[in-house]
């Protein structure tokens, strides 16, 4: 018997995959835990529309991403850290912070996980630093950090 794969199965196959399985395995395991359902011409031309669809919303998330990268690539955020005697810095500026100054200044919210940072930024200066806005798109923000 032929089934689409509703769910990722460690054995079967991925989400989406079409399958062929014993007829008893399908109708006493595979269909009655909702892991598949069996694979009619009207079921397979659901999973190409499905199929179809995601494609056009990832599509639409890449470019998004695309757009953001060009906007970050364009702002500047600004920030301020508390220095001691010598410019010597009380702390450092996380990833966090430059997500908050972000949103604050300009208005675009970044997840602060997406903020990649090779080393922490304990002192004065401007950095160019990256953000992973979707797995095929990487934007580079500016932070300039002054003294408090």
């Amino acid at each position: 018997m032929k089934v689409i794969l509703l769910k990722d199965e460690k054995k079967l196959g991925k989400k989406g995959d079409i399958i062929n399985a014993s007829d008893g395995y399908a109708r006493n395991y595979i269909l009655p835990q909702g892991i598949g359902v069996e694979a009619t011409p009207a079921n397979i031309n659901d999973l190409k529309l499905q199929k179809a669809n995601e494609k056009k919303v990832a599509d639409e998330k890449l470019e998004e991403a695309k757009k953001l990268a060009d906007k970050l690539a364009s702002i500047e955020v600004n920030t301020t850290i508390k220095t001691g005697v010598g410019g010597r810095a009380f702390g450092s500026i996380s990833s966090k912070e430059i997500a908050e100054e972000c949103k604050n200044q300009h208005g675009i919210t970044l997840d602060k996980k997406k903020i990649v940072l090779d080393d922490p930024i304990k002192s004065p200066g401007t950095y160019n630093i990256s953000v992973k806005i979707h797995p095929q798109v990487t934007g580079t923000l500016k932070v300039t950090v002054t003294e408090a």
